[in-house]
């Protein structure tokens, strides 16, 4: 377990799903960036990582996006399957 650009291994591996969908602040992002380029267990883990996440996004990917009234009513419809705070 390394410490490198202020975060541990460990840290970087629960923020690597993030860096890939964007989801991290700018600093957090480039401080996962620079522990990744410097610590070769996590360049090499993150790779394969990053390798997976696309290999699924591209095989499992929806033909085109459902569009908002869909969403709403499939939000509706599991809001409504779900059980209350009696059951």
């Amino acid at each position: 377990m390394r410490e490198i650009a202020g975060l541990r291994c460990d840290e970087v591996l629960e923020l690597l799903p993030g860096a890939l969908d964007g989801e991290l602040d700018t600093a957090t992002a480039a401080r996962v960036r620079a522990h990744v380029a410097a610590c070769d267990q996590c360049e090499r883990f993150g790779a394969r990582y990053a390798a997976l996440v696309q290999t699924l996004r591209t095989r499992h990917a929806p033909a085109s996006a459902p569009d908002q009234a869909l969403r709403a009513r499939l939000r509706a419809r599991l809001a409504a399957e779900r059980p209350g705070p009696d059951a």
